[in-house]
Protein backbone atom coordinates (compact mmCIF):
# COMPACT_ATOMS: atom_id res chain seq x y z
CA UNK A 1 0.00 0.00 0.00
CA UNK A 2 1.26 3.62 -1.04
CA UNK A 3 0.58 7.02 0.20
CA UNK A 4 1.34 9.53 -2.36
CA UNK A 5 0.18 13.46 -1.26
CA UNK A 6 -0.24 16.30 -3.58
CA UNK A 7 -1.12 19.57 -3.69
CA UNK A 8 -2.41 22.09 -6.17
CA UNK A 9 -3.75 25.48 -6.64
CA UNK A 10 -7.77 26.46 -6.72
CA UNK A 11 -9.94 29.19 -7.39
CA UNK A 12 -13.23 27.45 -5.67
CA UNK A 13 -14.54 26.14 -2.41
CA UNK A 14 -16.10 22.51 -2.35
CA UNK A 15 -18.84 23.61 -0.14
CA UNK A 16 -20.11 20.15 0.89
CA UNK A 17 -19.02 16.67 1.71
CA UNK A 18 -18.76 14.36 -1.76
CA UNK A 19 -18.46 10.60 -1.96
CA UNK A 20 -18.23 8.77 -5.10
CA UNK A 21 -17.00 5.59 -5.75
CA UNK A 22 -16.05 2.13 -4.43
CA UNK A 23 -12.85 0.57 -3.62
CA UNK A 24 -13.03 -2.61 -5.42
CA UNK A 25 -10.92 -4.33 -8.13
CA UNK A 26 -10.58 -1.96 -10.72
CA UNK A 27 -11.86 1.06 -9.15
CA UNK A 28 -11.85 4.13 -7.32
CA UNK A 29 -13.32 6.03 -3.92
CA UNK A 30 -13.27 9.50 -3.62
CA UNK A 31 -14.02 11.45 -0.74
CA UNK A 32 -14.12 15.29 -0.89
CA UNK A 33 -14.58 17.47 2.48
CA UNK A 34 -14.50 21.29 2.35
CA UNK A 35 -11.71 22.90 4.23
CA UNK A 36 -12.02 22.78 7.58
CA UNK A 37 -11.75 26.27 9.84
CA UNK A 38 -8.34 27.44 9.14
CA UNK A 39 -7.36 25.22 6.19
CA UNK A 40 -6.52 27.81 3.32
CA UNK A 41 -9.07 27.47 0.69
CA UNK A 42 -6.69 28.42 -2.23
CA UNK A 43 -5.10 25.30 -2.18
CA UNK A 44 -6.47 21.71 -3.58
CA UNK A 45 -4.88 18.94 -0.90
CA UNK A 46 -4.75 15.44 -1.89
CA UNK A 47 -4.09 11.76 -0.24
CA UNK A 48 -3.92 8.99 -2.85
CA UNK A 49 -3.83 5.62 -1.18
CA UNK A 50 -3.22 3.16 -3.96
CA UNK A 51 -2.44 -0.40 -3.97
CA UNK A 52 -0.31 -0.45 -6.36
CA UNK A 53 3.24 0.97 -6.32
CA UNK A 54 5.44 2.54 -8.99
CA UNK A 55 2.84 5.05 -10.34
CA UNK A 56 3.95 8.38 -8.82
CA UNK A 57 4.44 10.40 -11.82
CA UNK A 58 1.22 9.11 -13.39
CA UNK A 59 -1.06 9.95 -10.37
CA UNK A 60 0.96 13.29 -10.23
CA UNK A 61 0.28 14.42 -14.00
CA UNK A 62 -3.07 13.04 -13.95
CA UNK A 63 -4.17 14.71 -10.89
CA UNK A 64 -2.70 18.15 -12.68
CA UNK A 65 -4.23 18.21 -15.69
CA UNK A 66 -7.97 17.55 -13.80
CA UNK A 67 -7.40 20.75 -11.28
CA UNK A 68 -5.99 22.75 -13.94
CA UNK A 69 -8.93 22.80 -15.33
CA UNK A 70 -11.33 21.88 -12.22
CA UNK A 71 -9.35 24.05 -9.32
CA UNK A 72 -12.15 23.02 -6.64
CA UNK A 73 -10.43 23.49 -3.00
CA UNK A 74 -10.86 20.68 -0.35
CA UNK A 75 -9.02 17.57 1.32
CA UNK A 76 -9.63 15.29 -1.10
CA UNK A 77 -8.86 11.48 -0.67
CA UNK A 78 -8.45 9.21 -3.00
CA UNK A 79 -8.50 5.34 -2.26
CA UNK A 80 -7.74 3.20 -5.54
CA UNK A 81 -8.06 -0.51 -6.03
CA UNK A 82 -6.18 -0.70 -9.26
CA UNK A 83 -7.89 2.00 -11.23
CA UNK A 84 -7.04 3.13 -14.65
CA UNK A 85 -6.36 6.84 -15.17
CA UNK A 86 -9.53 6.68 -17.04
CA UNK A 87 -11.20 5.48 -14.26
CA UNK A 88 -9.81 8.07 -11.98
CA UNK A 89 -10.62 10.80 -14.57
CA UNK A 90 -14.04 9.78 -14.42
CA UNK A 91 -14.87 9.79 -10.67
CA UNK A 92 -12.75 13.06 -10.27
CA UNK A 93 -15.61 14.57 -12.90
CA UNK A 94 -18.36 12.68 -10.83
CA UNK A 95 -17.05 14.47 -7.43
CA UNK A 96 -16.62 17.56 -9.50
CA UNK A 97 -20.45 17.46 -10.88
CA UNK A 98 -21.60 16.50 -7.70
CA UNK A 99 -19.78 19.85 -5.99
CA UNK A 100 -21.06 21.68 -8.80
CA UNK A 101 -25.21 20.25 -8.58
Amino acid sequence: MQTLNYQFPASSVAARAIHVGVVASGDLEILLQPPAEGDPVDNVVVRVRTSVNGFDTVWHDVLERFFTRTPVAGRWELNDFGATPGVVTLRLRQAAEAVAA
